[in-house]
This record gives C-alpha cells, sequence and structure tokens, in this order.
C-alpha cells in the first residue's frame, strides 16, 4: 500500500515537472499572500489533512487554520484561512484543490445516501470500484460521510463472485472450497442472482451473502427466508439515491454503492488570495 506522502509526490510531479514555469515568470520569490479556501456549494470535507501536507511537502512556511474532515459545510462557507509564500501557494493549488474536491465528492455522496435511508438501520458500505492508487483516501472519504469500508482488497476477506462460482462448479462448492483455505479470522462472502443460489449459499454456511440485483420483490423474500439465521445480507446493484431507501426497508443488513467513489461529483471550492 503505498503512503501518504508517495502518493502526493507523485501528484506534484506530474503536475509541476522541472518547474512552475508561470509563477516563477510573474510572482517575485519573497512575495507574501493571505489565502481562503470558499466552498461554492454545501458539502461535507474530506481530504483536509491532504490538502495540508501538499504544502508541506513543497516546504512550505505557509500557516492554515481549517475544518475538520467530516464536518459539514454551506455554500459560501471558508473551509481553511492561511498566509505565507505566495509562489508556494500558488505551485500546490491545482494539486491540492484536486485532491480535496474529489475526496470531499465522496464524503457528501456518502453522507447523502446515509440521509436517505435514515432510521432503516441498514448501512451503505463502498466497493473495490475507487480511482487506480487513491483507495486509501477514497475509502477514507466513505468514513468521513459517515459510511462503511467494504473490505480494502483481495487480501483482506474472501468474497465468492460470479467467475469464482463457474470456475468452482457451483455456489455449495465455492463456498467449501473458501472454508477450507480461510482462517478462523477470514471472513467468507458469497454473490448470489437467484433464491435458488440463495438457498444454495445459505445451506453452505458463509459469513455474508450478497444479493446481486435482485428485485425488490426477490430482496424481501431473501430477508424472510433467512429467519434467524445469522448470516449478514447485502445487497448492491445499480444503487441511486431514489431507490436506495427501498432497498433499505426489505430488511437487509448493509448497501454496498459503488458510485460513492466510482461516480462522486467533485465538490466545487475555490482560493482566493490577496496580497499580505
Amino acid at each position: 500500500m503505498l503512503d501518504l506522502d508517495t502518493i502526493i509526490n507523485a501528484a506534484l510531479a506530474e503536475d509541476v515537472g522541472h518547474g512552475d514555469l508561470t509563477t516563477a515568470a510573474v510572482v517575485p520569490p519573497d512575495a507574501l499572500c493571505r489565502a481562503r479556501l470558499v466552498a461554492k456549494e454545501a458539502g461535507v470535507v474530506s481530504g483536509m489533512g491532504v490538502f495540508l501536507r501538499v504544502f508541506e511537502l513543497l516546504g512550505s512556511d505557509f500557516q492554515w487554520n481549517s475544518i475538520r474532515d467530516g464536518q459539514h459545510f454551506q455554500s459560501g462557507d471558508t473551509l481553511a484561512e492561511g498566509s505565507g509564500r505566495t509562489a508556494t501557494l500558488l505551485t500546490g493549488e491545482r494539486v491540492a484543490l484536486n485532491f480535496l474536491q474529489q475526496l470531499s465528492g465522496v464524503a457528501t455522496l456518502t453522507a447523502a445516501f446515509l440521509e436517505a435511508i435514515e432510521g432503516t438501520g441498514c448501512r451503505i458500505c463502498d466497493t473495490r470500484k475507487t480511482t487506480p492508487l487513491l483507495r486509501m483516501l477514497e475509502k477514507q472519504a466513505v468514513r468521513h460521510g459517515g459510511g462503511h469500508n467494504h473490505r480494502f482488497g483481495l487480501f483482506d476477506a474472501i468474497m465468492i463472485k460470479e467467475n469464482h462460482i463457474v470456475a468452482a462448479g457451483g455456489v455449495a462448492e465455492a463456498v467449501d472450497l473458501a472454508r477450507a483455505a480461510a482462517s478462523h479470522m477470514t471472513k467468507v462472502e458469497v454473490e448470489v442472482e437467484t433464491l435458488e443460489e440463495f438457498e444454495e449459499a445459505l445451506k453452505a454456511g458463509p459469513d455474508c451473502i450478497l444479493l446481486d440485483n435482485m428485485s425488490l420483490e426477490e430482496m424481501r423474500e431473501a430477508v424472510s427466508r433467512l429467519g434467524s439465521n445469522r448470516v449478514v445480507l447485502e445487497a448492491s446493484g445499480n444503487m441511486t439515491l431514489e431507490r436506495v431507501r427501498l432497498v433499505a426497508e426489505t430488511g437487509v443488513h448493509v448497501i454496498s454503492v459503488g458510485a460513492v467513489t466510482h461516480s462522486a461529483p467533485a465538490i466545487d471550492l475555490s482560493m482566493l488570495i490577496e496580497q499580505a
């Protein structure tokens, strides 16, 4: 797993390259400014630590006061204020904002899904449908928005999907093989698409069953058939803000939403400066 500084330094190398030609040409190296980061729409902040770290890695003496990750804000709110060398601010501004806007978008969309299912007792969680190399940050943003994380990668849980089932020869066979290979600390989840597969999975005894692209009626029936069994039921597939409450009201325990990471719109933020 890449650490934060490695990710930021790679982003800076991509953007700055061998130097910020515009800033070097027009901004005196000793110029100072005051900066204010303003929200142009409401949301939930995530990535503020990344934003601040960008300027630290540029060797900045910029001093910031900011709100904390997970806080809600309104359009027109000031999210951060600071002062320091103008050149450093301008060189790091785009990279810092790219991280903050994207991650705040993830947190904001997650919070919207949580609001949509409020009172149902169901959880919203993410998936592995994340931006390559930014999974750590995007999954953290989901938590900032009030959601929960699914497995981080292929290495921290067993999740048997459709192609695994085909390769293993069936639902029961795949669960049996997974149980034999797993340690007592490793969860086993299996994906099913029909109620027939659900029955087969339930008898095989996984920890979790994922109901993939099932209708509301099928999900309600699966919940009914679960009875007192302690298997966790997760619903997934084409989850939208308009549909998610109906899914939660079927009685499933968890809803996984790929959209919170792969389709979250970036939050519109603006950096305003004035000469110090």
